[in-house]
């Protein structure tokens, strides 16, 4: 075992065993790298993957906020790891998107299963994209934070990061192929009714039709994009 592979080792445990939690400060360089009999050079290494985990985050200084502390943000690294492999063609965008067709039919079907669900903050998104003027990148960053906060609903933490990760994994290849389409302005008026559709079948309590809405709003706006990008690269 490596030694920076050593400290990650004792902290899982620690949180593994709830000696550690979020919110909680790690023990100094110094202090690990004497009780492991590791050099304090292998402690910082594991305090950089860590950090980069998205499992802690960092600070110079005195006080509470300074040192490692454990913040725990998966969607975090997941985005930045996804990101890397659709750029890098590694996971094809394709495959991004058939994953996440099946994490949000399945998240709106939950959702719409129970009882008096409260999409307001869901709908406060949709008011905000609903404003005059909205430039596209705003657009699809409030578009992706709604579809997170709708799968939210379901109430699996996992999904929910997931979606995260996943919807910000494509924001790039959308927004290169956004300049290129005939007429955005209809594409965004189009997008928020498929939006307003989705969230009224949940609020209704229509499992089915929230997930077959949500299909047909992600497969449509996928392919419009992709045959968009498809010219481009013929010419």
């Amino acid at each position: 075992m490596r030694a920076h592979e050593i400290v990650l080792e004792r902290i899982e445990s620690d949180l593994a065993a709830g000696r550690l939690s979020v919110g909680n400060r790690l023990p100094g360089e110094r202090a690990l790298a004497e009780e492991l009999g590791i050099s304090r050079s292998s402690v910082r290494e594991a305090i950089r993957v860590l950090e980069a985990m998205g499992m802690i985050r960092t600070a110079v200084g005195s006080g509470p906020r300074a040192g490692a502390i454990i913040a725990a943000d998966p969607a975090a690294s997941m985005t930045t790891a996804l990101r890397l492999h659709v750029a890098a063609q590694t996971f094809p965008v394709q495959d991004v998107v058939r994953t996440r067709i099946l994490l949000e039919t399945w998240a709106v079907d939950a959702a719409a299963r129970q009882e008096a669900v409260d999409l307001s903050d869901v709908e406060a998104l949709l008011d905000e994209m609903d404003e005059p003027g909205v430039e596209p990148d705003r657009f699809h960053r409030l578009d992706a934070e709604m579809h997170a906060k709708l799968a939210a609903h379901a109430g699996n933490a996992v999904v929910r990061e997931m979606m995260a990760s996943l919807r910000g994994s494509i924001h790039g290849y959308v927004m290169a192929a956004v300049p290129l389409l005939d007429d955005w302005k209809a594409v965004a008026d189009n997008l928020r009714a498929e939006h307003r559709g989705i969230v009224a079948a949940v609020q209704a309590g229509h499992p089915s039709k929230a997930s077959r809405l949500v299909r047909e709003h992600i497969e449509g706006f996928h392919g419009l994009t992709a045959e968009t990008d498809s010219v481009t690269r013929r010419r």
